[in-house]
């Protein structure tokens, strides 16, 4: 599998990213609704979004292998 295959993209960078934007949409709904635990969620979909970037760029380097 290579990183520019469908797949690669689809499972790696699109799925993650989602959860991590669904995770940012419902801190911003709490705290336009004065709920508690509203900044936490944005905080952790942030960092999630950052995690699933870090997880792409390093398999993406990973699976081409080394530069000769």
């Amino acid at each position: 599998m290579s990183s520019s295959d469908p797949q690669f993209i689809y499972m790696i960078l699109i799925l993650p990213s989602l959860f991590g934007l669904t995770l940012i949409g419902d801190g911003l709904n709490k705290v336009f609704h004065e709920e508690s635990g509203g900044l936490i969620g944005i905080i952790f979909g942030f960092i999630f979004i950052g995690v699933v970037v870090f997880a792409y760029f390093f398999f993406s380097s990973y699976l081409t292998g080394p530069q000769l």
